[in-house]
């Protein structure tokens, strides 16, 4: 499998990101599933005239692509003529570039929620006019348009997050150089189901704080940061409290509300991204499947029945009660 990652416009956290996996050094695991990296801008050795030739290669098909990683979000801008961003030296714009590529690879994947949906590149005005590989927005469309797909028949495939997790990545790719990720492994925003079927809240080490409705105040305090402080967990699609970031961390463990940032649009959430909207006192955001009626009479049981030392813990940076010692069979 020829893989060939482009950069377009974006921070390459992505790239830092997919660094950090754990387990064999990355281009052990890619040449033990059969995958050479051809070219990657920030990895690879080529002069840029050799890179210029091998993308020139896989336009005219004389070099196979059978996987197009594509990192930031394309710039449409100016006024549709994607002048905004130039591949350098080759007197073209990466969206034509782009376009070319993706007519000849076999898979497209978008990584990170930039290339997948435009991302923080397409906030506020976005003067560039950014937007995804097949999405703008939540909008199907983007550069490709909503009805494109790839060489093997998939559509583009969203590995979102902000940055997106090193497994994510490898899983993905290890999985289409298997042949296994088909159709139906996609969710309805066309992210691997592997960790998009799943929401963050899962596995979140604030969850007791969270079934007590015991919220914290402050960034430092150990409580539920859903009520007060922004979190997004119970409605953001990923496993990022189950498959944790370098084996031990994720945005809730280091003391950060989740921004759902796997999901379009995260980036313009219309509020403040440390503060919680409520209307009569009840957040805007709810959890997923969850009907307000449920969550208001949920809220004030679970409120009523919060322990002191639940209660006391979540407007603590530490522990102040540990949990009653009681003898088995009590």
């Amino acid at each position: 499998m020829n893989l060939l990652w482009l950069q377009s416009g974006g921070c390459g956290g992505c790239t830092l990101s997919w660094l950090g996996a754990e387990g064999e050094p990355l281009f052990v695991t890619l040449a033990d599933e059969g995958i050479e990296l051809m070219w990657h801008p920030s990895l690879s050795e080529q002069s840029a005239g050799e890179a210029r030739a091998l993308l020139a290669a896989c336009v005219d098909g004389r070099r196979p692509l059978d996987i197009l990683c594509v990192e930031g979000a394309v710039l449409r801008g100016p006024n549709g003529s994607g002048r905004f961003h130039m591949l350098s030296g080759s007197g073209e714009t990466m969206l034509s570039w782009l376009r070319a590529l993706a007519a000849r690879a076999r898979h497209v994947v978008a990584v990170g929620t930039c290339a997948a949906y435009g991302g923080v590149t397409a906030a506020g005005v976005n003067p560039t006019d950014a937007c995804g590989l097949q999405y703008d927005g939540d909008a199907p469309g983007g550069l490709l348009g909503a009805d494109f797909r790839a060489g093997g028949g998939l559509p583009v495939i969203n590995i979102a997050g902000c940055p997106t997790h090193p497994d994510w990545i490898n899983e993905t790719l290890i999985a289409l150089a298997r042949g296994t990720l088909l159709h139906e492994d996609l969710d309805d925003f066309c992210r691997p189901r592997f960790y998009a079927d799943q929401l963050v809240h899962h596995g979140c080490p604030r969850n007791e704080f969270y079934e007590f409705k015991a919220s914290a105040a402050k960034p430092s305090d150990q409580g539920c940061l859903m009520e007060q402080l922004g979190c997004k967990g119970t409605q953001a699609h990923a496993d990022c409290n189950t498959r944790l970031w370098n084996g031990s961390g994720s945005c809730l463990r280091g003391g950060y509300a989740c921004i759902r940032c796997t999901d379009p649009g995260f980036e313009e959430p219309g509020h403040p991204f440390a503060e919680t909207p409520t209307v009569a006192g009840i957040p805007i955001g709810l959890p997923s499947d969850m009907p307000k009626a449920w969550f208001i009479a949920l809220a004030a049981l679970s409120k009523s029945a919060t322990p002191a030392r639940v209660r006391e813990n979540a407007k603590a940076d530490h522990i102040l009660r540990a949990p009653t010692v009681k003898k088995a069979g009590r």
